[in-house]
């Protein structure tokens, strides 16, 4: 399968390189070879070696200390939603936000070299994947079994060598374990789309540039004091800054304290200053985690 780069992705190691004269070699994900989250890393950075990784934890300690130079990480879905886990870790993760990515998800039917698609009978996927191709498995009627993820379904069938076993995996995967493709674009929802974001050691803020569109996030706690979300959120509002993802989390006592947001603007802009001035007073532990270019998805490119 021949990997497309995406310029729009790429740009950010061009920038990047030009500004700190950085140079990155290999790119970090969680899951095995194969995998979406591969997938992405190749589409958006063509030239970097990609770093399996056993949980989404692992992918950030990998650039933590040095064996990779980025991570990219799925964080929502268009159909499953928020990734489990991946927001806890963000605040915590020591790492910062350089860029993002939204990887259309394609997911193919395959089977072992010369399987025929009237033999299989069970399909092997990522617990969300295989409600995602519900239609083609009711059709088939086959039996459904969830593994880890994607590329570890191809894995296995591949192993097993058993015609009546498939997987619903990437054309990625069908390439890294040598399986047939037996049909494409099996999804159920043309628009299933994940978004990546790419994590770095440094905190890389892009050049502010006329024309372009820039994402800041961060994540804050709110004060105990009543209102305290609605007062903290009100600069925002107030100075014309649009906030495209506000997510909230709650401790050990069931109280919700944290929230993570997404808003449109660069640090540089200073309605955007204001906004996060008045975030400043009503709120505590601020922490601002990377602001970067916005990906062209939002203006309605699609990423392949």
């Amino acid at each position: 399968m021949a990997i497309a780069a995406c310029p729009d992705a790429t740009s950010y190691i061009t920038n990047y390189d030009k500004m700190t004269k950085r140079t990155y070699t290999s790119i970090a994900f969680q899951g095995m070879a194969g995998a979406y989250s591969d997938l992405a890393c190749r589409i958006a950075y063509p030239d970097l070696q990609t770093v399996p990784s056993v949980s989404f934890d692992a992918a950030f300690r990998a650039v933590r200390e040095g064996k990779a130079d980025l991570a990219m990480i799925p964080v929502d879905n268009s159909l499953a939603g928020r990734v489990a886990d991946v927001h806890h870790l963000i605040p915590s993760g020591d790492l910062f936000i350089i860029g993002e990515f939204f990887q259309k998800i394609r997911h193919c039917l395959l089977g072992i070299p010369g399987a025929k698609i009237d033999q299989i009978t069970d399909v092997h996927s990522h617990v969300h994947a295989i409600p995602q191709c519900k239609k083609i498995i009711e059709k088939l009627g086959l039996t459904s079994h969830v593994v880890a993820d994607t590329a570890k379904g191809a894995s296995d069938i591949k192993k097993w060598n058993d015609p009546s076993q498939s997987a619903i995996a990437s054309e990625l995967a069908a390439d890294i374990y040598g399986l047939d493709v037996l049909e494409r674009d099996i999804q159920d929802a043309a628009h299933n789309t994940t978004r990546f974001l790419v994590f770095s050691r440094h905190n890389d803020v892009p050049i502010h540039e006329m024309g372009n569109d820039y994402i800041t996030s961060f994540a804050f706690e709110v004060r105990n004091i009543p209102a305290a979300l609605y007062k903290a959120l009100g600069g925002f509002a107030t100075n014309c800054v649009q906030m495209v993802k506000l997510e909230s989390y709650v401790d050990k006592h069931f109280n919700v304290a944290r929230f993570y947001a997404d808003v449109e603007g660069h640090t540089e802009d200073r309605s955007l200053q204001l906004a996060l001035d008045e975030l400043n007073f009503f709120a505590k532990r601020v922490t601002i985690l990377g602001t970067y270019r916005a990906h062209t998805f939002r203006n309605g490119v699609s990423s392949m």
